[in-house]
């Protein structure tokens, strides 16, 4: 099988990537395709919270710290330096694509949320952008969509990345 391709939902702060999202996933989700979604956070996080057992376990000592149910998964991992995407990609199994929020200075392609209102300018050059996602018209040679333009920014990942992965991605 080959590679799933990772595509970056970038932008500015407040410019609409997770609206966006919002609209772009059950998109995908309604055209039959598995969808893995990786949110990069340069602050840092916690979805362990002080008191829970996994919360005891990581305090105890461990390094990994796995929580399971009938329905879903959580890994917690003691990381020494930030993950490149191309890692934490290998854990993800069964999805036709991955898409991120943010990872803006990642090598991977990207399309850009830009609003007027937040910015005039982009934040990534022309050669690593698949598309742009704004109300506003930028002089590049990239497709523009409109910010509520899920379906078209869908008929473009299935044109360029999707139309030979449904069905073919691991159980």
């Amino acid at each position: 099988m080959s590679e799933v391709t990772i595509v970056s939902v970038v932008g500015k702060s407040g410019s609409g990537k997770t609206t966006f999202l919002e609209k772009l996933l059950p998109e995908l989700k309604r055209r039959g395709y598995r969808v893995a979604t990786v949110k990069h956070d340069t602050h840092g996080f916690d979805i362990d919270h002080p008191g829970k057992d996994s919360w005891r376990h990581a305090k105890a000592g461990a390094d990994v710290v796995i929580i399971s149910s009938p329905r879903r998964l959580a890994l917690i991992e003691r990381l020494d330096e930030e993950m490149p995407l191309g890692e934490i990609a290998r854990y993800i199994r069964g999805v036709d694509i991955i898409i991120t929020e943010g990872y803006k200075r990642g090598d991977r392609l990207k399309i850009e949320i830009s609003r007027r209102a937040r910015s005039s300018e982009l934040i990534c050059p022309q050669e690593e952008l698949l598309a742009i996602v704004t109300d506003q018209t930028f002089p590049l040679d990239v497709p523009h969509f409109d910010l509520d333009d899920a379906l078209g920014v869908a008929d473009l990942l299935e044109r360029r990345f999707l139309h030979e992965r449904i069905g073919k991605n691991e159980p």
